[in-house]
């Protein structure tokens, strides 16, 4: 099995400091679909492992996540493709959970679901918290500069020495035309 791990927010969609609270407000990036179908076409199974603490916040319920995943799963089959799971952590970051990233906890939901291991499998983040997640279980963290991205690349460069090497695209669309041409 071929699986890729995504990011949601800042990587497929628009990002918003102040939450992604409704499918309204779920607004996918330029390209971000596609890329997706071209996985699925690719024969890649596509998870999406997103922290989601506007859950916790009360900013948005189990209903408004939902149709924003349905959303985003529509559009997806729309463009030929397929999310295969959908991951998500709705603590806040004082909770201390072991499933919020940068913790590993919804990674491993993810090995256990899908039955694989990790080991090299491409993780695609905006964020130092996605990248460092995927690096506790021997992911192949790759970031994008979409989202929090390009404030991330720039962190990257100065204070985290584990991720020094990271791959860095402009969007998940370069992401997948690189994964795909390195197969051929």
């Amino acid at each position: 099995m071929k699986l890729i791990i995504l990011d949601r927010d800042g990587v497929i969609n628009h990002d918003s400091d102040d939450y992604v609270k409704n499918a309204n407000e779920w607004i996918p990036l330029p390209g971000s679909i596609e890329a997706i179908g071209k996985l699925s076409k690719a024969g890649y199974t596509v998870a999406i492992a997103t922290n989601q603490s506007g859950l916790s916040r009360g900013l948005f319920g189990l209903d408004e996540l939902e149709d924003m995943h349905k959303k985003m799963c529509d559009l997806v089959e729309d463009a030929g493709g397929h999310i295969d799971g959908i991951f998500y952590c709705p603590h806040l970051p004082e909770d201390q959970c072991q499933c919020r990233k940068p913790a590993p906890g919804l990674l491993k939901a993810i090995a256990e679901e899908f039955q694989i291991s990790l080991q090299k499998v491409p993780v695609v983040g905006d964020s130092i918290r996605d990248l460092q997640a995927g690096l506790a279980l021997g992911c192949q963290a790759i970031l994008v500069r979409t989202g929090k991205g390009k404030v991330s690349e720039h962190l990257l460069q100065k204070d985290n020495t584990e991720l020094i090497n990271t791959p860095v695209f402009d969007d998940l669309n370069a992401v997948v035309t690189n994964l795909i041409d390195r197969q051929r």
